[in-house]
């Protein structure tokens, strides 16, 4: 596995708001600072084509049509690589059209195809709280292993898009989660060499219908339909180097919030992790080729959906009308609104 460039950066898809239905996502990249300003990346490569030549003869990257970053981890380039787009920019003017002001934008998915998802169980609190539901312990082998599910990659939503509960359900929950993008083929690597395979993270809000849920487990089968109808994951795709600092046991000291309309109804922190991703994707790509473009899901964090915490913080399941943001710091806000069943 080759050793990427590093540069910590947000990437994300993105459009203008007044752009027609069907215009394609552009890629872009915030630029340094909190000023809502966002590049073009396909802008900034032509820019520094005009100026050396020899970048387009030299460089898979300046020499391709940057378009999104599917396309991107297809020609076998890594996330971070991106940031060869950044360093250096310089706009031209305060109206410099490769310079997007946040304010102007759509926002997609940070990966629009993943060819697969596994979603994960890593939260010790959420694990334990779901057992005691059923009137049992936490098993032994959840300590020893990352237990995973694989869900729907044909019901990714981006922010900001609507989602619905399923037919026959009455019991809409959202669940608080991290996401993590591989960027890299992996195969039967060790937790520390897979961590390195991770391209970015990003809020995940791993939709569940409970009371489809609570039957197809009764037969110690799924979760399927109670899992596959809706994942929603951004606003954008942070790098690890951007989170750095705050590195804390598996995972990072960074608090992670869901607030259902203006009431704020979980609380927890990434830290909680009992596993990392590393080791998730490890237990992931054991036997098997894990591809660039694959997600993983970390789980629901302690306390971070409403069937822990339903009848003291909101006294029901979602409805149509409820908007549903989750945040986690330096990852930003995935918001979502909860719309009738089309």
């Amino acid at each position: 596995m080759p050793e990427p460039y590093t540069r910590p950066m947000r990437i994300a898809h993105v459009r203008e708001r007044t752009a027609p239905a069907g215009t394609p996502w552009r890629l872009a990249a915030a630029l340094d600072g909190d000023n809502g300003q966002w590049l073009d990346l396909e802008v900034a490569r032509r820019r520094a084509n005009a100026s050396d030549p020899n970048l387009a003869h030299d460089s898979t990257l300046h020499r391709q049509t940057v378009t999104t970053l599917d396309d991107h981890l297809d020609r076998s380039l890594r996330v971070a690589v991106l940031g060869e787009l950044v360093d250096g920019f310089e706009p031209r003017a305060a109206d410099d059209d490769a310079v997007l002001d946040v304010g102007d934008l759509r926002f997609g998915p940070p990966i629009l195809r993943p060819p697969a998802f596994r979603d994960f169980y890593a939260f010790e609190r959420h694990v334990a709280t779901m057992w005691q539901r059923r009137g049992g312990e936490v098993p032994d082998a959840w300590y020893r292993l990352p237990i995973f599910y694989f869900s729907n990659t044909s019901e990714i939503r981006g922010p900001s898009e609507p989602v619905w509960a399923p037919e026959a359900s009455i019991e809409l929950d959202y669940e608080l989660e991290v996401g993590a993008l591989v960027d890299t083929p992996a195969f039967n690597l060790p937790a520390d060499r897979a961590e390195q395979a991770i391209g970015g993270y990003f809020v995940m809000n791993d939709w569940s219908a409970r009371d489809l849920q609570r039957d197809e487990t009764s037969v110690r089968l799924g979760p399927a339909k109670g899992k596959d109808f809706a994942t929603s994951i951004g606003p954008w795709l942070v790098t690890p180097d951007e989170l750095a600092d705050k590195r804390a046991g598996k995972g990072y000291n960074l608090a992670m919030t869901a607030d259902v309309g203006d009431v704020r109804t979980s609380s927890g922190a990434w830290s909680d992790i009992a596993f990392s991703f590393g080791e998730m994707l490890a237990r992931a790509c054991a036997d098997v080729h894990v591809r660039p473009g694959e997600i993983l899901g970390s789980g629901t964090v302690g306390g971070g959906c409403l069937l822990e915490i339903k009848d003291e913080a909101l006294g029901r399941w979602l409805q149509p009308g409820d908007t549903v943001s989750l945040s986690i710091e330096r990852l930003g806000t995935l918001t979502s609104p909860v719309v009738e069943r089309p």
